[in-house]
């Protein structure tokens, strides 16, 4: 069978790594002082997070419309024998539920998974699913573990500070002020599909101590292989991280990627993160 391997801008996935699968990805859009630009397609990420920083207020974020999976899907129809399809977390987009309505609407058979999460761990995803392929796995045996995935993928992050959390309506003024006077930060986390407060945490390096700490205990416990380190803007203190982290973990493989501009809209510049997807 010929497999589509289709997901959006929030895969975080490098852009020769996606022409060489011939993965077909749905660019959201990020709106940055009133100009609505294509992720990956008309700014970069670095360029994103240059406008961020200057032009924070009023960032929006905007999922592909219906009619563009509609496009893929009969165009992918006549090509391809099926498609799988791995999405961001359904409880943050609505691209999951517009891939699903496409595929049933051009009748082109796609399994769509609800990653429940993005950026390298929905990434991870489909590299993992790729490799069953190559490996010669049937359809169905890729669409067992791709269903598995979302359970074992985990990731942080750490916001610089409160202040595009204010501007996109995550946070409240008052909520922004008053860990701005107590040096309180937040470190954030995926569950079940949504962003939650996994920890606050007086003073940075103690916040930051601890996220060290969370990656020491995943890797000791799940024996993890790879983990990768992502930046909204900041890649001199993400590779900073990577040092400490290869000296603590010898055997550990650390990637590096910027955070998916959709994530950096809500968490902002100088977001730092981690996640990774556990192998068992």
């Amino acid at each position: 069978m010929k497999i589509a391997w289709i997901t959006d801008s929030t895969c975080g996935l490098p852009l020769d790594f996606i022409k060489e699968h011939e993965i077909h990805v749905l660019p959201l859009s990020v709106i940055v002082n009133g100009k609505s630009y294509k992720d990956d397609i008309d700014i970069t990420k670095d360029e994103f997070y240059s406008l961020l920083k200057e032009h924070g207020d009023g960032a929006k974020t905007s999922q592909p419309s219906y009619g563009d999976f509609i496009s893929l899907y009969e165009k992918l129809k006549e090509e391809y024998d099926c498609g799988i399809a791995v999405h961001a977390s359904s409880e943050l987009t609505g691209t999951y539920q517009s891939s699903i309505s496409a595929s049933e609407m051009t009748g082109f058979p796609v399994e769509v998974v609800d990653s429940k999460i993005g950026s390298y761990p929905l990434g991870k995803m489909i590299r993992n699913g790729l490799q069953l392929q190559k490996e010669g796995k049937q359809y169905d045996q890729i669409i067992e573990n791709m269903k598995r995935y979302p359970e074992l993928a985990e990731m942080y992050l750490l916001p610089a500070n409160l202040d595009q959390l204010k501007k996109s309506g995550r946070v409240s003024t008052t909520q922004s002020v008053f860990a701005t006077l107590m040096n309180i930060n937040l470190l954030l986390k995926f569950d079940n599909g949504k962003v939650v407060v996994s920890e606050k945490i007086r003073n940075k390096k103690r916040a930051i101590r601890r996220l060290f700490q969370i990656i020491d205990e995943a890797v000791e416990k799940h024996q993890l292989k790879e983990i990768c380190i992502i930046h909204a803007g900041v890649k001199e203190q993400a590779y900073k991280w990577k040092e400490e982290i290869e000296k603590a973990h010898h055997e550990l493989k650390v990637e590096v990627e910027p955070l998916v501009p959709v994530a950096g809209v809500h968490t902002g510049y100088g977001t730092m993160s981690v996640g990774w997807l556990k192998e068992k």
